[in-house]
């Protein structure tokens, strides 16, 4: 069973000039209001990514040590926030630039909501991440929502909709434990 890491230092947030890469990287891409910071928080054991009922909080790239070994990169949310559209775009070139550009980036952990329908916006960044080689773990958050049984259902309905094999998708609930283990085992294979 993976475990939780245990020292996370946080790095700072940062909108345009990032610290010099050191260790490897672990984005996590998602919408505005998908769980992003419950699933870092969840996933690295401590309080470090801020929580807030109102989506759009994360505003700049915040970055957090994860036992001296990698570092998570927590990108601002896309999609719906009351923040006005300049923002929004200013996230986007920030976010785009920072995949691009990163030397150390070794996988983006996309976030996506399998209570609503596929999103646009998910599928956008699937491609790109697809299309720009970078490698990508598609973790359906939220996922105790459903029953057990339905909860298959809901992640088939997501990888036919983005095109990804049902194996490649990771159904994961920060408040109940489930996936967790699956997923932190990816980002340590992908962090090595």
């Amino acid at each position: 069973m993976a475990k939780s890491v245990g020292r996370t230092r946080f790095l700072g947030s940062f909108v345009d000039t990032l610290p010099e890469p050191s260790l490897p990287e672990v984005a996590f891409a998602g919408r505005s209001n998908v769980g992003k910071s419950s699933a870092i928080n969840a996933l690295i054991g401590a309080t470090v990514a801020r929580v807030a009922k109102t989506p759009g909080r994360t505003q700049a790239l915040n970055l957090f040590e994860v036992d001296e070994a990698w570092i998570a990169v927590d990108l601002p949310g896309y999609g719906y926030a009351k923040v006005s559209k300049t923002m929004r775009e200013g996230w986007k070139g920030l976010i785009e630039g920072y995949l691009a550009n990163r030397p150390t980036l070794r996988l983006v952990v996309c976030l996506v909501d399998p209570r609503v329908p596929p999103q646009e916006m998910d599928a956008g960044l699937l491609h790109g991440l697809a299309d720009a080689g970078i490698p990508t773990l598609v973790v359906a958050t939220k996922i105790d929502a459903f029953t057990r049984t339905r909860r298959v259902d809901a992640l088939r309905v997501l990888a036919t909709a983005h095109g990804i094999d049902l194996s490649r998708l990771i159904g994961f609930s920060a408040h109940e434990g489930i996936g967790k283990d699956e997923v932190l085992n990816a980002i340590r294979a992908a962090v090595r």
